[in-house]
């Protein structure tokens, strides 16, 4: 690789840096050049040739680890276990991808795939990688108008999908959502491969839907080589919350999206080959992406797929039997999980009985990581969990924290991510003052330079606020070690009486209290002082911690640790907050329920009844 290529932006040590990286994975034609950049576009490797399937599963079977396990599934709805060697499931990805050639699936056409946390989910992802199909894989029971949005904007050739995905006590006929979002759709599709479950099989269309295991038995011993793909080539669409109403697809490229993740699993994980992985996130979001299918399987890694919930599935102790069964090295969680998990098991009861030697790293990434749930996973589990952060635009984690530092700090930049913290006149601001955290442009490898179907609004959105750097939308500051800390969105930042307040600052603190076991802090309007924050909170369990005092200690306590000014009177006792599916509280959702305006249930949200609930508790106690 020739680094006299490398641009001005790029110094020779980053130069150095990502072409060591680089050697990481298996190139078809190894590039020549680090990165190509032009204002406010970049591509890295820009002449390089690569097949990310090739990287996450053929070519560790050439290197003579067919054997190894690649993915074990578990269900906790069903019951099931399923082990995939990695030649096994090579062979499964390579049926899959005759069949979508079958269907007419060709290069750079669009595969949306809608399942539930099942195999053929996997499978499904690197058929399409294998021939160079990018896939947009939509979070399972999205609401039927959401599916058309996605199906409309990236027009799918083929659609993936299941009978039904299962949740406790009831399943979700995905099927059905899927024909109603095709009859809302402006898109047509060739076909609908559908895997039917025993537990509510579906009625296929004829002519448009197929059995996806007649499909796949049907071309049993199928080979399909890798396509030969450009770095810059579009993997995947994943869409992400956006604030005009339309779906924004961010794209992933093959070549920097490898490199990032075959470097970031070895350097910020920990993991190399023939370790166990376990990243708990459904495939629809990014972490499932990045780290539940393809860092663990292009670093040669054996990754754990579940089916199920931290709770009642059917206990606190889901997570820690899972590991202990599969000697798991290395779990990837949302701090909502671990408070699930700490209200029902406070002394951890659930970890004692289970052999955890192999367990030796617990990540947390998605919400703010509370002090006391991080103090009670380093006692009960015996390692401090580390915090990262990131966004589904970057791919992979901004900052990282250590064993050693504060475990609700983001922790600091990983390569490639210059942080910078700016006013609202783009200036610097100090170490440990707030302000919009910023990343200086370019951006490393894996993060996306484009909005499938939009190409000015990844510039409009990211880049325009601060010219010369992205601009996450998040908040905080730089602390004196250098250390990131991260306090919410910026629109979580709420005004009193003149006093910008940040609303994770406040979190914190009502989290601290000893009878919490989760909480949320919002701003709702007032005549006097503007907005006023109002916290909702979640109680652990057991009668010791539902004392009347309860309010009035939250509200002292707040008072004490940071001052009058935060005008923290209102606490709301409430049995359950609304929150998606990968576990981030609905803040916004809360917010408008207290304000008396009318919500439209949001469809990430993972149980609607928490809706009916919070508003049936609010109704007499919040006046808009």
């Amino acid at each position: 690789m020739d680094l006299a290529h490398r641009q001005p932006g790029l110094s020779e040590e980053s130069a150095e840096f990502w072409q060591r990286a680089g050697q990481l994975i298996s190139w078809n034609r190894a590039p020549s050049q680090v990165l190509s950049e032009t204002p406010g576009r970049w591509q890295w490797f820009p002449d390089g040739r690569l097949n990310t399937c090739f990287n996450a599963l053929d070519r560790h079977v050439i290197a003579g680890h067919g054997d190894r396990i690649a993915l074990i599934w578990e269900s906790a709805m069903t019951g099931a276990q399923e082990h995939f060697s990695y030649a096994a499931l090579q062979h499964a990805v390579e049926v899959c991808a005759a069949m979508l050639v079958d269907l007419g699936v060709r290069l750079g056409d669009r595969v949306v795939i809608y399942l539930p946390m099942i195999p053929e989910a996997v499978i499904g992802m690197l058929a399409c990688a294998r021939i160079g199909a990018i896939h947009s894989v939509v979070f399972g029971g999205f609401a039927a108008p959401e599916l058309a949005a996605r199906i409309d904007d990236a027009q799918p050739r083929v659609i993936l999908t299941a009978s039904c995905g299962l949740e406790p006590g009831r399943a979700i006929n995905y099927k059905e959502l899927v024909d109603d979002a095709l009859a809302q759709s402006n898109n047509t599709v060739s076909a609908v491969v559908v895997k039917q479950r025993a537990e509510l099989p579906a009625m296929l269309v004829p002519g448009r839907d197929l059995d996806w295991d007649a499909e796949m038995s049907s071309r049993a011993g199928a080979e399909i080589p890798c396509a030969d793909l450009a770095s810059g080539d579009p993997l995947y669409i994943l869409y992400t919350s956006g604030t005009t109403g339309r779906p924004k697809g961010v794209v992933r490229d093959n070549g920097g999206h490898a490199v990032a993740l075959a470097w970031s699993m070895r350097h910020v994980f920990g993991i190399e080959a023939g370790d166990v992985w376990w990243a708990a996130s459904d495939i629809g979001w990014a972490v499932g992406h990045s780290y539940a299918v393809y860092a663990p399987l292009i670093t040669g890694a054996t990754t754990v797929l579940y089916e199920g919930k931290p709770v009642g599935t059917p206990d606190a102790g889901t997570f820690w039997r899972i590991c202990a069964r599969h000697r798991v090295k290395g779990l990837f969680t949302a701090p909502t999980a671990l408070r699930a998990i700490r209200r029902a098991d406070e002394h951890g009861d659930w970890v004692r009985n289970q052999d955890l030697d192999a367990f030796e790293a617990l990540y947390v990434a998605g919400e703010r990581l509370d002090g006391e749930t991080a103090a009670w996973a380093q006692t009960v589990l015996g390692v401090a969990p580390i915090d990262n952060w990131w966004q589904t635009e970057t791919g992979w984690p901004i900052t990282v924290g250590s064993a050693h530092t504060q475990p609700t700090a983001g922790g600091r930049p990983t390569p490639g991510f210059n942080v910078i913290v700016l006013d609202a006149n783009g200036g610097e601001v100090p170490h440990g003052s707030e302000g919009s955290i910023c990343l200086r442009l370019p951006l490393p490898p894996g993060v996306t330079t484009a909005i499938w179907n939009d190409p000015d609004r990844f510039e409009n959105e990211y880049l325009t606020a601060y010219p010369g750097y992205y601009h996450t939308g998040d908040s905080g500051y730089i602390d004196a070690q250098g250390a990131v800390q991260v306090l919410g969105r910026t629109d979580d930042v709420i005004n009193v009486a003149g006093h910008r307040l940040s609303t994770g600052v406040l979190e914190g603190l009502v989290a601290s209290h000893r009878s919490v076991a989760e909480c949320a802090v919002v701003g709702l309007d007032d005549a006097l002082k503007g907005q006023v924050p109002h916290a909702f909170v979640v109680l652990k369990n057991g009668t010791e911690h539902r004392d009347p005092a309860v309010v009035d200690e939250i509200v002292q306590l707040v008072r004490a640790r940071f001052g009058a000014v935060a005008a923290l009177r209102d606490v709301h006792i409430v049995e359950a907050l609304p929150k998606t599916r990968s576990g981030k509280v609905l803040r916004r959702t809360i917010r408008d329920l207290a304000q008396g305006r009318d919500v439209k249930t949001p469809p990430t949200i993972e149980d609607p009844s928490v809706l009916d609930l919070l508003k049936t508790q609010l109704t007499a106690r919040v006046t808009p």
